[in-house]
């Protein structure tokens, strides 16, 4: 071997081994970053799953509480101990326990959660129970080292002899949206992107599909499709707040007294998503091969039952590929859906698709411009749990893909 070539060989095996170890760093980086990411956002959102709560006992045995316990067996069972007086005396036995100053300390609602257990298991009605229950926003903020200097005094004092604690908030997940980082949660929001998300896919999937169908396999090729499969890949491109004026001028311009509701919503993002599934149903269609056609086609088969019964199941995995990469994107937008009025402060969880509702992206979006430092580890809280909303969603399409290629 001549020492030109000699030279060269070992130029092109040097530039072979600098390749692999850019390529090497940049997926060390950005695993380095994703990771950081990830720890960031679940050591803020620890705090937001937990609340500020007093500790005491709640002592019932000198029958204070008088009720009926057949009364705790119906929906109206809250109220019942509501009348029977159960917010006094939970603030009473507070009092005692702690002090007055750290009795008006307690949330608003903070004996619904006595009520509970008391509705859970009415033998409680002549015992002694421990309780802990949260606290007004103001002892939660100084608790942080925010607020008075009374306030931070309080809680100091009370954190000194075990009575004020961080506890696990599981009722973040059922409750819907509060003034208070205390009292907020997220089940009327998530609900509202379930809702919003079920009319996207109704909406955008058979839509898109058909669509992809009839331009790959029966559409004559002339002027009018190429202007169509230019616009529909124009479409695609266009930014997520264009559909939102689309959707205020026309579906609100139809329904005004649906502002804020899952089916506008959903509408919407189906417009914004079905671009994205004609693209990828068409791709995978023209991945199928013309053997399977031509071999339907000489057996007798229709061109339509050709589609339908071979071509279509095996681009279906292709096509639902498409599908999360498109639902994706729609689950995780905010100005389309903030255009279409769907940022209103909603304190009950939505119960159609009509109904007053917010989204996870919207909802997050508002808690981040809080001046609470409370809803900071809300904010984090939510954005954990849109993260594993995306991941079952697209877990969930992903088996089907996964089947239906075992299938085939």
């Amino acid at each position: 071997m001549s020492r030109p070539t000699s030279a060269r060989l070992k130029a092109r095996y040097a530039a072979e081994r600098r390749f692999k170890a850019f390529g090497l760093s940049a997926v060390v980086f950005s695993a380095m970053v994703l990771a950081f990411l990830l720890v960031s956002m679940t050591s803020n959102a620890l705090g937001g799953f937990t609340r500020a709560e007093l500790k005491f006992d709640l002592d019932l045995s000198s029958g204070l509480l008088t009720i009926d316990p057949a009364q705790l067996q119906g929906p109206g069972a809250m109220d019942a101990l509501k009348g029977a007086g159960l917010p006094d005396v939970v603030k009473f036995a507070a009092s005692k326990a702690l002090g007055d100053a750290a009795a008006d300390q307690l949330a608003d609602d903070a004996w619904k959660d006595a009520g509970k257990l008391l509705i859970k298991d009415p033998s409680r009605l002549t015992a002694r129970l421990a309780v802990s229950l949260p606290v007004s926003d103001g002892l939660a903020s100084a608790m942080r080292g925010d607020g008075s200097g009374d306030e931070k005094a309080l809680a100091a004092q009370l954190q000194a002899n075990g009575s004020l604690v961080r506890a696990a908030d599981w009722g973040f997940l059922s409750r819907g949206d509060a003034t208070g980082p205390q009292a907020v949660g997220i089940w009327g929001a998530l609900k509202g992107s379930m809702l919003t998300m079920l009319v996207t896919l109704l909406l955008a999937f058979p839509v898109g599909v058909f669509a992809a169908v009839y331009l790959e396999e029966f559409a004559p090729r002339g002027r009018w499709t190429e202007l169509i499969e230019v616009s529909i890949n124009n479409l695609a491109a266009v930014p997520s707040i264009i559909f939102g004026l689309l959707g205020l001028a026309v579906f609100l311009g139809l329904f005004p007294n649906w502002r804020s509701a899952p089916l506008i919503g959903g509408m919407t993002l189906a417009l914004m998503t079905m671009p994205v599934i004609v693209i990828s149903g068409r791709n995978a269609i023209k991945a199928v091969p013309p053997s399977i056609r031509d071999a339907a086609l000489a057996i007798g088969a229709s061109p339509v039952q050709t589609v339908f019964h071979h071509v279509l199941p095996l681009a279906l995995p292709g096509i639902l590929t498409g599908t999360i990469i498109g639902m994706a994107r729609a689950l995780g937008e905010t100005a389309p859906l903030l255009m279409i009025g769907m940022k209103a402060f909603v304190a009950t969880p939505p119960d159609s698709f009509t109904s007053p509702s917010s989204v996870l992206p919207v909802q997050i979006f508002l808690w981040s411009d809080e001046i609470d430092r409370g809803f900071v580890e809300r904010t984090s809280a939510a954005i954990i749990v849109l993260l594993a909303f995306l991941l079952v969603m697209n877990g969930m399409a992903i088996y089907l893909r996964n089947r239906f290629e075992n299938r085939w």
